[in-house]
């Protein structure tokens, strides 16, 4: 620390009078400054080489922070400057004593200085100091010190384990967990006074009255309680058990409407508490102010109701904003146009300005593109089927760039009234792939709409399987499609549509489908086959395998449906490109890979539908089975061993035979001390073992 320039004058000049002076003016001023204090006292012992002066100085610091209960501050005086007010053989008795007038109220002091060692090696002050530090790092997780762990959430301290050297704390939601000593500083954060998490356990009643009478005064507890904004997902963490589920949406709506609650950010929206309500709008407004449209349009509909003068500064700009990109951008002027007819402002100049873009513009999907807010393509839409003479070819042309659902809801409600869906259902059935979010609707809404599926069963069973193995195009839809083969999806509805005629090509796409596993196919299969049971396969002989080879035969096929076949798809559609598919040379070679590949896939398919794993536990010595090592002796005394597993795992060269050879199929069956002929050669079966 750097002492002031006239204090320094008078240590440089060894004026003690001065010194002291400046010493008690300090000392009323401002007792806490302890930096000042430990540094002047140094000097003072050092530089003038006055010892007795700097411990008579140190002790009227160590009275008045004693009288005045700062053992804190004592405790750092002591750090500081210990060997200067108390003589060797007495600091670790005053450490001792300036501890226990802090924490000896605590539940665990008493037991945690011993367990540190702090009563051992008085002697050695700088191994006490680093005990000191131990032992006020153990103290801050004593019993009833309310924690925070990542992933568990906020708890109480509610044992200290000595022998086990170890925390128990009670989360609210996950019960008891025990943390070692050692680890408590890296999982565990103690809660200051005040934090929300530390009030549910302090003050619980006191919070839930707050809760029913002020939300947005809870809210704030909330927000002020941490150094960043957070997401309205992790407000509803910090109040659970406080605000019930079932009341949160209304809660939540209340509470967020305090002109003072500041959304921040892009993307998942978060909060802030802001220091006033016009600091709130000040920051509205510079966020505003230096945003991209689209940006803007979202800060219009999340803030637009804070305050009227706010309002009609952002819709000037915005008004401004879609005049200038009429021509340039008519898909953003338009969403900005919406915006303001929803906002409220100049209504009817933002309608005139609508309806003149969805009359004039030629390909309304142009601007439906720019408008990314869901309720706000709904009313373009309503636009569309009130200015334009052809308006349900354009909705059905919308179908293949809408993405929500809830949109497409809309879109199929209209284009149903007149008798148009049936056209646009046709469409997606063709080429699921040129609107890949609209055929996912159709695979979704089709579980329950009859009329739907029975238009054409087959085909919609088809492309669906088809849609789970695509990733290039579906990947990200893959987690709405799945549910489709499930238990009451598409698929198994489709299958109760079919005809005895599509059942077999129904059961070869079942079959070949690359984005389903095993446990979803079988149950498909099956319902096909106890609809049409003319069709039901004889049972198969099962196949049988090692672990080993029924792991590496899965890893083969996962490879071959997620890797090579979506390849090989590529391949055919960037040769289709190149021209005359009938002298593609390109385009041929890619779709005979293609059928040898789909072929080897089922193939395999079909071998893990029977394969049975080969149990060494049945391997008992008393006859020959599947998985035995067989150890044969002819008359001449040669010898050989012959071990019998499953085609898959099969090496002739080594005497590793398939169960379904012929030499496998004599021994099979046979007991320690028979016979069998080999080569036209008696040998006599001496041992059986297991293979392994």
């Amino acid at each position: 620390m750097t002492l002031p320039e006239d204090l320094q004058d008078h240590l440089d000049q060894g004026d003690l009078g001065a010194v002291e002076d400046a010493w008690l003016a300090r000392l009323e001023a401002n007792s806490t400054d302890l930096d000042f204090f430990i540094e002047t006292a140094s000097r003072v012992a050092g530089d003038v080489g006055d010892p007795d002066t700097a411990q008579t100085l140190l002790d009227m610091l160590d009275e008045h922070l004693q009288s005045t209960g700062c053992h804190d501050l004592r405790l750092r005086l002591l750090r500081g400057a210990g060997t200067l007010m108390v003589a060797d053989e007495d600091l670790h008795g005053e450490i001792l004593r300036t501890l226990e007038s802090l924490y000896a109220s605590r539940p665990s002091f008493a037991a945690l200085v011993e367990k540190v060692g702090l009563t051992r090696a008085p002697g050695d002050i700088p191994k006490t100091w680093q005990k000191v530090d131990k032992l006020e790092t153990l103290l801050a997780y004593d019993i009833g010190t309310i924690v925070h762990m990542n992933g568990k959430g906020s708890g109480r301290v509610t044992e200290v384990n000595m022998a086990l050297s170890s925390f128990v704390v009670t989360f609210e939601r996950f019960g008891a967990l025990r943390v070692g000593f050692a680890a408590a500083a890296k999982l565990l954060r103690p809660l200051p006074a005040g934090h929300i998490l530390r009030r549910k356990h302090e003050e619980p009643e006191a919070l839930a009255r707050l809760r029913d009478e002020d939300p947005s005064a809870l809210l704030r507890l909330v927000l002020e309680s941490h150094d960043k904004p957070r997401t309205g997902a992790q407000v509803r963490l910090d109040l659970a058990g406080l605000v019930e589920e079932r009341s949160w949406a209304s809660w939540w709506a209340a509470a967020r409407k305090h002109p003072q609650v500041l959304a921040v950010g892009t993307g998942r929206r978060a909060y802030r508490w802001a220091a006033t309500s016009a600091d709130a709008d000040d920051a509205v407004w510079l966020s505003f102010e230096g945003a991209e449209v689209k940006k803007r349009i979202a800060l219009l509909r999340r803030h637009g109701a804070r305050e009227p003068t706010l309002a009609a500064r952002m819709c000037a700009t915005l008004r401004a904003d879609a005049r200038r990109l009429k021509n340039s951008d008519p898909g953003l002027a338009c969403a900005a146009w919406l915006s303001l007819e929803k906002h409220g402002v100049d209504r009817e100049v933002a309608l005139a300005a609508l309806e003149t873009a969805v009359r004039t513009t030629r390909d309304v999907r142009t601007l439906a593109r720019g408008v990314h807010d869901r309720a706000m393509r709904e009313r373009l839409y309503e636009l569309i089927r009130d200015h334009r003479e052809h308006w349900l070819d354009d909705l059905a042309a919308l179908f293949e760039i809408e993405s929500e659902a809830r949109a497409l809801d809309r879109l199929a409600e209209q284009l149903d009234a007149e008798g148009r869906l049936g056209e646009v259902i046709d469409t997606l059935l063709a080429q699921p792939r040129k609107a890949p979010a609209a055929f996912v609707w159709l695979v979704e809404r089709a579980a329950r709409h009859d009329a739907w599926r029975r238009r054409n069963p087959l085909r919609l069973l088809d492309q669906t399987l088809w849609s789970l193995a695509d990733g290039p195009t579906f990947g990200t839809y893959r987690v709405r499609l799945q549910p489709a083969v499930e238990s009451g999806g598409a698929v198994p509805r489709l299958i109760g549509d079919l005809t005895a005629d599509q059942a077999p090509r129904a059961l070869q796409a079942i079959a070949r489908a690359g984005g389903i596993e095993g446990y979803q196919r079988d149950p498909l299969i099956a319902a096909i086959h106890l609809k049409f049971p003319e069709h039901r396969e004889e049972d198969q002989a099962p196949l049988y395998a090692t672990k080993e080879a029924i792991t590496a035969k899965r890893s083969e096929l996962k490879k071959l449906l997620d890797e090579e076949i979506p390849a090989n798809r590529r391949a055919i559609e960037e040769a289709r490109e190149l021209g005359d598919l009938r002298e593609n040379f390109e385009y041929k070679s890619a779709r005979q890979r293609h059928e040898y590949l789909a072929t080897r896939a089922a193939a395999l398919d079909a071998d893990l539908s029977r394969v049975r794993p080969i149990n060494a536990a049945a391997v008992d010595g008393t006859k020959v089975v599947i998985g035995s090592r067989v150890s044969l002796r002819a008359a001449d005394a040669s010898e050989r061993s012959i071990t019998i597993l499953g085609p898959w795992d099969s090496d002739p060269e080594n005497d590793v035979l398939s169960n379904e050879a012929a030499l496998a199929r004599a021994l099979l069956g046979t007991r320690v001390g028979q016979s069998v002929d080999i080569a036209s050669v008696s040998m006599r079966v001496e041992r059986i073992d297991p293979w392994l």
